[in-house]
């Protein structure tokens, strides 16, 4: 389906077309931007760069200027066409936090892969623009550095709250962002206002204190970042704070007060799986390669790879205070993964000090990976058989 396809009754103008055409894909929000960003933005990327606040996001870092300047990434561009996609959920996700010897995924990871899904909605109404204006055009969702929340502010879709994702009056913080970014010059949408006011709900109830004021992120304090994108062992002043988040938090979204007015997903694809709403924890821990790929096919939790995740599970193991899952932990002791390996000794540390001083003086000794060695170590220095 293009925008020509619609009929004489369709409103005059081209925005009012793209409108209709981008409904038709399924979309939910839409807006319009000049392809810039003003220097307030351009200046918060850099010192958070700066900041090291990144972390092992080392791609923010070597691409920053595409980043901050959208016309650095492609200089024909004069317009982006910026677009949402509502992925409500249909209960508040703290509410899995409760089951210990579950596992919480964040609720834009329960299903699809938003990427894939997405990417052919943007290509659709691309190629209607293309093929109504002649004018040449690019897609990105997530894929490449576009600073997609600031855009969308600017297209009027919606601000960006103190937990610096975006908030929108229709759907809270619940909204899936791509852009179709275009040579031909289309009439910019107002930018939404703030409408945070005081609330400061979002920063208050982060486990990791990952906000060190209002509208900043420090990504190497977030538990998304740690179980999606850090490559290395938790950091230990962290682990407790994870309570049973395998994979992404939704705390700062999930308090948001404008969520009053979102509702559930209208697309099945963002509908939680049942196996992935709440999955038990020992089934989790017993994934090995293929079955982390069968489990986790189509979803975006596979990119994240066996060993991260299974590193998390571990951590979360250690946290649900049940006994009973120390043999978890102990049969991951012969795992290939250091990684995986490391977070099973703090696993076994904190559900079964006997366990955990009998298998370090038969293993430790012979563990040879420098990082599963100082697990071993850090653990014997807390663990108490008292």
């Amino acid at each position: 389906m293009t925008i020509r396809t619609f009929d004489d009754s369709a409103p005059d103008g081209l925005e009012a077309r793209i409108r209709i055409a981008a409904a038709a894909a399924g979309f939910d929000a839409v807006g319009f931007a000049r392809a810039d960003l003003p220097p307030t933005i351009r200046d918060r990327l850099m010192r958070f760069l700066a900041l090291g606040q990144h972390g092992d996001m080392g791609w923010m870092e070597t691409r920053a200027g595409e980043r901050a300047h959208p016309q650095a990434l492609w200089p024909e561009a004069k317009s982006v066409v910026m677009l949402g996609v509502n992925y409500g959920p249909d209960a508040d996700p703290r509410e899995a936090l409760k089951i210990k010897t579950n596992g919480v995924i964040s609720a834009y990871a329960q299903n699809r892969d938003y990427h894939d899904v997405i990417k052919k909605r943007l290509k659709q109404v691309a190629r209607g623009v293309a093929e109504e204006t002649g004018a040449e055009v690019k897609v990105f969702v997530d894929t490449a550095p576009v600073m997609e929340k600031p855009l969308a502010a600017q297209a009027g879709i919606g601000w960006q709250g103190k937990h610096t994702n975006l908030v929108s009056r229709d759907f809270g913080s619940w909204l899936f962002l791509g852009a179709v970014f275009t040579t031909i010059e289309l009439a910019p949408d107002a930018p939404e206002r703030d409408r945070c006011g005081s609330c400061r709900n979002c920063l208050d109830v982060c486990p990791t204190d990952a906000f060190p004021a209002p509208y900043q992120l420090d990504a190497r304090r977030c538990i998304s970042y740690l179980t999606i994108e850090h490559q290395g062992p938790i950091p230990r002043e962290f682990r407790k704070a994870m309570g049973n988040r395998i994979y992404g938090c939704d705390d700062c979204l999930a308090v948001c007060p404008w969520n009053k007015f979102a509702e559930r997903a209208r697309e099945s694809a963002f509908h939680a799986r049942d196996d992935l709403r709440s999955p038990a924890l020992r089934d989790l821990a017993a994934l090995d390669d293929a079955g982390f790929r069968a489990l986790f096919a189509g979803s975006p939790v596979k990119r994240t790879g066996r060993c991260r995740f299974v590193r998390n599970v571990l951590i979360v193991i250690g946290n649900s205070g049940d006994a009973g899952l120390a043999d978890c932990a102990a049969a991951a002791l012969d795992d290939d993964s250091p990684l995986v390996r490391g977070a099973a000794v703090w696993a076994l540390a904190q559900l079964s000090p006997l366990t955990f001083w009998e298998e370090k003086a038969r293993r430790s000794p012979h563990e040879r990976d420098e990082s599963a060695r100082a697990e071993w170590e850090a653990a014997a220095q807390t663990s108490t058989l008292i």
